[in-house]
């Protein structure tokens, strides 16, 4: 299981646009590339996502879930990468999806 925390200033109300806003950018250009994504699902329930999908590339499928949590002061996402998680390193993870989130928020 994947943990990042990541702080920020904002109003959590406008992080959470931001991410659902980001997320929404982010599938549709996973359909382009050599990697897809399908069966996305995420419910927001306060300041708290669950999501799941299933990520395709090439004759691999599996499936990735997770929460993201909404603070004051920080975001916290949870995940389990599932099979791709034997693929790529938990550290080149952290790296994408922290400097994409700190990106979203700065």
């Amino acid at each position: 299981m994947l943990r990042l925390t990541i702080s920020h200033n904002k109003n959590p109300q406008e992080v959470i646009k931001i991410i659902d806003k980001s997320l929404d950018d982010v599938f549709k250009a996973a359909g382009q590339g050599l990697v897809q994504i399908t069966d996305q699902n995420r419910v927001w329930n306060g300041q708290i996502m669950t999501f799941s999908l299933t990520v395709k590339a090439g004759f691999l499928s599996a499936p990735v879930k997770g929460t993201v949590e909404v603070t004051a002061k920080d975001v916290t996402i949870d995940a389990d990468l599932g099979l791709f998680g034997k693929f790529i390193t938990e550290d080149k993870a952290r790296a994408a999806i922290e400097g994409r989130v700190k990106g979203l928020l700065a």
